[in-house]
């Protein structure tokens, strides 16, 4: 009887872990990111983008991207379904804003450089 309940514990406890892996596993799948980089004398306080005839939305940056220095970004769930080619743009700290400029988000590993 002793030997039921192990392999009864040690199933459970597999199932247990197969769902956990699998929840983070689709966590992972579905963020998507891109990086920016700063290579101003400014730093970056605002990062803005909008579909084509939208309004511009914001990303939490934190207080600010310091000259030199590159964040990753990582775009809202509800964004998902919204289309690959944005406009981006950034606002310094001393209040001057970088021209709009439209890339694909879709694109891997992309990462932006604003001067």
């Amino acid at each position: 009887m002793v030997a039921w309940w192990k392999q009864a514990f040690f199933v459970v406890l597999g199932v247990a872990a197969l769902a956990v892996f699998s929840q983070a596993g689709s966590a992972v799948a579905g963020d998507y990111s891109f990086k920016v980089h700063n290579k101003s004398d400014v730093g970056i306080t605002k990062v803005l983008v909008r579909e084509a005839g939208g309004s511009w939305g914001s990303f939490d940056i934190g207080t600010m991207i310091e000259p030199g220095r590159t964040a990753k970004l990582v775009w809202a769930k509800h964004t998902n379904n919204q289309d690959c080619e944005q406009w981006i743009k950034v606002v310094y700290a001393d209040g001057s804003e970088a021209k709009a400029t439209k890339f694909d988000f879709c694109e891997d590993n992309l990462e932006i450089e604003f001067e």
